[in-house]
């Protein structure tokens, strides 16, 4: 079955899973393959839990009519989106970048809701397969999608931009994570710029940092909306305030600004200004995009603010890079609270770099006035020994903290995901 055919399958039951323990009613299943699964062993149960078709490329399961053949998955996943969002013609924002991007979606989604019926990435589906899960639920209704694509190694964003067609591109920025997949921090600047070459190959739009060095170097001969600091451009603004959460003041044509937000960090200048140009661009009135970002309160540990009634935690253990992590604690050195702590894990995925850039963490805190340090992970251990107290695992160091049972600090909370590092908050 080609995939126009599967398209009017799919107009008749506009919901698509991957899941089979997730299958709606009326819905179409599609069996996708990892290291560790295979989701063909399970169409006939997809159609079981109320799944009109399922889609398989294993001939052997095969059974009944109601069973799609087609010749790789995730293939025809992707040139359903595809079909799907050519065929609607929503015009598309596409955000990428090395950090922030979730933020910068988050807040560009809350200021154009104000205007616009916006379909917008939800969580972090921003991967081969969450994008185009996302634009399979582009409606009629729906005026804008924003749709953050994420990658990990060359060429990715490339094949998410031929899916998701975007009109207008966004990178937030450019920085040292996932070096492994990359190969060098060249490597990053050369994925991420894959969406540029497609604005640029299709005549599309670009919003972008006028102070990135990295952007502006590889954006040229692409028409550009430019916010930053200098008064000059379309948006610009600075940061009047950080203890913790972060205000503005910007100015557009219309008039000067201020906007106090929910986000712990100076380093959100440029997520923050970026949605205010998008929503600038989109007609979006100051006033709306003032009460848009103002009322964002960020969560899923990425730089929330939690009082414990013991001790008050900046929670940033999403994710990390040496990017990030050097942006959080310049920002956390410089919060006026006394006394600090702070908890750091390992940064992932940084291939032959992981030592010499762990290192250079190690080599920043010994400079910075906070009075409790814990890091933790095989990566910090290795560089750290005999400096600070590390813990090769987290469970060991919820093991101190249960006994020393902290009170009164300010504690940062950093790490890559997969540290888990949100397992100490029940104990601060």
């Amino acid at each position: 079955m080609n995939i126009e055919e599967i398209y009017k399958l799919f107009e008749q039951h506009p919901f698509v899973s991957t899941d089979s323990r997730n299958c709606i009613p009326g819905s179409i299943f599609i069996a996708l393959k990892g290291e560790n699964f295979n989701g063909n062993a399970f169409v006939s149960q997809s159609l079981e839990k109320g799944c009109v078709y399922a889609i398989t490329d294993e001939p052997e399961y095969v059974t009944n009519n109601r069973i799609v053949l087609v010749e790789d998955c995730l293939r025809t996943l992707q040139d359903l989106a595809r079909y799907h969002r050519k065929k609607l013609g929503t015009p598309v924002i596409g955000i990428t970048g090395t950090n922030g991007k979730t933020t910068t979606k988050e807040l560009t989604a809350a200021v154009l809701s104000k205007q616009y019926n916006v379909l917008f990435t939800q969580g972090n589906l921003n991967n081969h397969i969450g994008v185009p899960l996302t634009l399979l639920q582009l409606k009629p209704e729906h005026e804008i999608a924003i749709i953050e694509m994420g990658a990990n190694h060359l060429g990715e964003i490339k094949t998410l931009s031929e899916i998701a067609m975007p009109d207008y591109g966004l990178i937030t920025n450019v920085g040292k994570a996932h070096l492994e997949g990359f190969g060098s921090f060249e490597g990053v600047i050369q994925t991420k710029g894959e969406l540029y070459e497609y604005i640029r190959r299709t005549k599309g739009k670009i919003f972008i940092s006028h102070e990135n060095p990295y952007l502006n170097k590889i954006s040229d001969h692409i028409d550009k909306v430019l916010y930053g600091t200098e008064n000059s451009l379309f948006v610009s603004g600075n940061v009047s305030g950080s203890s913790p959460f972060v205000s503005l003041e910007w100015k557009c044509k219309e008039g000067s600004y201020s906007v106090h937000t929910h986000l712990i960090g100076a380093y959100n200048l440029d997520n923050i200004l970026a949605a205010v140009a998008i929503g600038c661009f989109f007609g979006i009135t100051p006033e709306n995009i003032n009460a848009a970002i103002e009322n964002y309160i960020p969560e899923n540990n990425r730089s929330q603010l939690k009082d414990t009634g013991k001790n008050r935690l900046i929670i940033d253990a999403y994710n990390a890079n040496p990017t990030s992590m050097s942006a959080a604690l310049e920002n956390f050195k410089n919060i006026p609270d006394t006394p600090k702590a702070l908890i750091l894990g390992d940064m992932k995925e940084l291939g032959n770099s992981s030592k010499e850039e762990h290192q250079k963490i190690v080599d920043l805190l010994k400079n910075l006035p906070i009075q409790k340090i814990f890091l933790c992970g095989s990566c910090f251990e290795s560089v750290a020994k005999g400096i600070f107290p590390v813990f090769k695992e987290t469970e060991e160091l919820l093991n101190v903290l249960k006994q020393e049972k902290l009170e009164g600090y300010t504690f940062l909370i950093k790490g890559s995901r997969s540290m888990k590092l949100e397992r100490v908050v029940d104990w601060l």
